[in-house]
């Protein structure tokens, strides 16, 4: 049991050392008995978020190594690890904007958990509207993760200058209106997301209209979902290998094809380390977002290349381990489906042709 909890925690590496890394093992450690226990988890999250470091203060390539590690023992645990940290980010961010004559932004108590919702949907529209001294928000956000769990949320809502703006918002206020999901996919099934509906809740602004989008953080914080993908996709692998191994050792050695398809899946999850702590590094060293390349069409570059890698990785554990593992081994078919609906955040050919746009204006390294 001791050697199998030490596997699941071993921390996936972009630049530290293993070492280095201990400090930070702890919650870690916590990782796999809270798994499935959203509550424990939010809790860790919290933990997390006062100690973890936030993107682009330096140690950005720890912060992500750290996402990658909880999505290796469990992807659920990093889908509620990441909002939160990411939400604990955006208020620093935005307390940086604040001048003389603005409203103070809201503090962040202990023990407080925190969401990011931002997604738009058809039939569903939030509006935010001037009352008095105050802005107070009207309408349906759909895509809501774990809302009815949370404490407050930074939330994205249409103004009416036609932009939208980001707003802190007390999620226990009487108007807020959390709807049961339907909730029908096996991956991430602790987690569902579903509409929430307001009805004059006062809201917090951060930043004013445009600047949620248009802050780098946006896109450093994209980049922290795709070291949470290329996580889970690294602990995919490791129950290959692990498989690999027990098959071995029970006088069944793996035949090229098998060994073929773990080669290829260690260098296509190595290139994406890679590729994620440059990154990282650029982020922290500032070199990121020069004239000639913005910030957001490297982070269309890392957040498809990683998908690309955990859609390759998936192919060929899948194909090589068979249905048997996917019929009677709980942990790895969730993982499996966790990963498979997580990964699907990145919108595919859409994102690519965005990233094509940006190319044709010039917007590339080459």
């Amino acid at each position: 049991m001791e050697e199998r909890l030490q596997a699941e925690t071993t921390p996936v590496l972009l630049e530290s050392t293993a070492a280095g890394f201990s400090p930070w093992s702890p919650i870690l450690r916590a990782v796999p008995e809270a798994a499935g226990d959203v509550t424990a988890l939010l809790a860790l999250a919290v933990e997390a978020g006062e100690t973890w470091p936030r993107p682009g203060e330096g140690r950005t390539s720890l912060l992500w190594e750290l996402l990658a590690s909880v999505a290796a023992i469990d992807v659920a645990a990093a889908r509620v690890f990441e909002p939160h940290l990411d939400a604990i980010a955006i208020l620093a961010q935005a307390a940086r904007t604040v001048t003389a004559g603005q409203p103070a932004l809201p503090g962040q108590p202990r023990g407080a958990t925190w969401g990011v919702f931002a997604a738009e949907g058809p039939g569903a529209r939030l509006q935010a509207t001037p009352d008095g001294a105050m802005v107070v928000l009207n309408g349906a956000k759909p895509w809501c993760s774990l809302a009815a769990s949370l404490d407050s949320a930074i939330i994205t809502a249409h103004t009416d200058d036609g932009g939208r703006a980001a707003f802190a918002v007390d999620l226990r206020h009487p108007g807020v209106e959390c709807e049961e999901p339907a909730w029908v996919a096996r991956g991430l099934r602790e987690i569902p997301s579903g509409t929430v509906h307001f009805r004059q809740v006062p809201a917090t602004p951060l930043g004013g209209t445009g600047w949620y989008h248009s802050r780098p953080g946006f896109a450093w914080g994209g980049m922290g979902v795709a070291a949470c993908w290329l996580g889970g996709a690294v602990g995919v692998a490791r129950d290959f290998r692990a498989a690999l191994l027990a098959g071995a050792d029970g006088g069944r050695e793996p035949d090229q094809v098998a060994l073929a398809a773990l080669g290829e899946v260690d260098r296509t999850l190595t290139a994406a380390m890679q590729y994620l702590a440059r990154a990282a590094a650029r982020i922290d060293d500032g070199s990121l977002g020069t004239p000639g390349q913005s910030t957001w069409s490297e982070a269309q570059r890392v957040r498809g290349t990683v998908a690309a890698a955990v859609e390759r990785v998936l192919q060929l554990v899948l194909s090589n381990r068979g249905p048997a593992p996917l019929a009677f081994d709980e942990r790895y078919a969730k993982r499996i489906a966790d990963l498979e609906l997580y990964v699907r955040q990145h919108h595919g050919a859409r994102d690519d042709a965005q990233l094509g746009r940006l190319t044709l204006k010039g917007d590339c390294p080459w």
